[in-house]
């Protein structure tokens, strides 16, 4: 049968090649939904990932990390006196005016106060700088952040007493580490609580945005979170970090357009893919109709005849795929060049769309078998 399905799509090698485009651009036009969505999620999640304890407490309004609410940390020190909570940590999180250096513009930053002593982000380049964020006015600078605040790493390396301006209020750069710019925060930088407050002024100390809380080894989370819940109030929440994650991803999925508009372009594209791959198979039915017509005539029915098209469908899957493949995976690195964001073409993504391909293209191939029921044994001897 599959010589049968081969010959078909060959024998019209314009109508091949314009299946196979069409394919082609709905699989890159799903990649390129899916990917954006992953890089979303990924990016936005990249604070709450790196949270150096088991535990967080926030306020309980929370929904977001770049728009929060903060609480009495008092709050979080009381919790010290839990059997099974070993330390706590405190973390101010704000967005503050970077004055780009090279030619003195200002962007919106996302600022992380953090205590040195007892690191709230677990990044490994920030562990091995905490010494330097001891001294008041020093930054760590997020080498992924966008180019619009400036060459921060080229310039630290001609000049490494570099001084950038935050909210009008000089800062030296000690360092470098890695996070990653997002759809809401463009770049980031670390500095200590202390420093953190002589950028932002007007901020009351008492007031931090997350609590994180390391317990000691061997006590479970979940009857900790449980102990800990007696002791907080109303105002904060306690979560772990896997669910302070994914507070964050549910907000961008469903209390923002971003996701929907995501998850509609998949949509749009399979329904392209599907159109497309239907006018195909229907028009090649139709100008084989008397072939068909023969088989039947033969003996065949129309299950065979189903099991051809199908073929053919999946044929036409795997040849527009593979130009999809391709031309997706050089957007994707396109887009990480430009946009900084963590956009990446993965295994398991690849065999996902290749799988949706061919569910499409089957689908069509199914839909187009209604045309053989016009294909009468009798007229081809009329």
């Amino acid at each position: 049968m599959l010589p049968i399905a081969w010959l078909q799509l060959t024998r019209e090698k314009t109508r091949l090649m314009t299946a196979i485009a069409g394919i082609a651009f709905a699989d890159v036009l799903m990649f390129v939904q899916v990917g954006f969505q992953s890089a979303l999620y990924a990016s936005a999640l990249g604070p709450h990932n790196s949270i150096n304890g088991e535990l967080v407490l926030v306020n309980s309004t929370y929904q977001t990390i770049f728009s929060m609410k903060g609480f009495s940390r008092r709050q979080l020190y009381r919790l010290r006196a839990i059997e099974g909570v070993e330390d706590v940590s405190p973390m101010y999180i704000g967005s503050a005016d970077w004055k780009n250096p090279e030619n003195g513009t200002s962007r919106v930053i996302l600022a992380f106060g953090i205590d040195p002593v007892q690191p709230t982000l677990n990044l490994p380049e920030v562990r091995e700088n905490l010494d330097r964020l001891t001294e008041i006015d020093r930054v760590l600078f997020d080498r992924a952040s966008r180019p619009e605040y400036g060459a921060i790493e080229t310039l630290f390396q001609q000049n490494p007493a570099l001084e950038v301006e935050v909210n009008e209020t000089r800062m030296r750069v000690v360092g470098f580490f890695t996070l990653g710019a997002s759809f809401s925060a463009e770049g980031n930088f670390i500095c200590s609580d202390l420093t953190f407050l002589r950028i932002f002024k007007n901020r009351d100390p008492e007031q931090i945005e997350v609590g994180v809380i390391h317990l000691e080894s061997g006590v479970d989370i979940e009857t900790a979170k449980q102990e800990i819940q007696k002791f907080i109030t109303s105002d904060t929440k306690i979560l772990t970090r896997e669910e302070f994650a994914n507070m964050e991803r549910d907000y961008w999925a469903n209390s923002t357009g971003i996701g929907f508009i995501f998850s509609l372009g998949v949509f749009v594209g399979f329904l392209v893919g599907l159109v497309i791959v239907y006018q195909i198979l229907y028009s090649d039915v139709s100008d084989h109709l008397p072939e068909y017509a023969t088989l039947k005539a033969m003996g065949y029915r129309d299950s065979y005849l189903l099991k051809v098209l199908i073929q053919e469908a999946i044929i036409l899957a795997i040849l527009g795929y593979l130009p999809g493949l391709g031309v997706s995976w050089w957007l994707y690195e396109l887009t990480r060049t430009s946009t900084f964001l963590p956009i990446y073409m993965t295994v398991s993504r690849a065999l996902n769309l290749l799988l949706i391909t061919i569910i499409m293209c089957s689908i069509s191939g199914a839909i187009a078998i209604r045309k053989l029921r016009d294909a009468d044994p009798a007229d081809v001897f009329n």
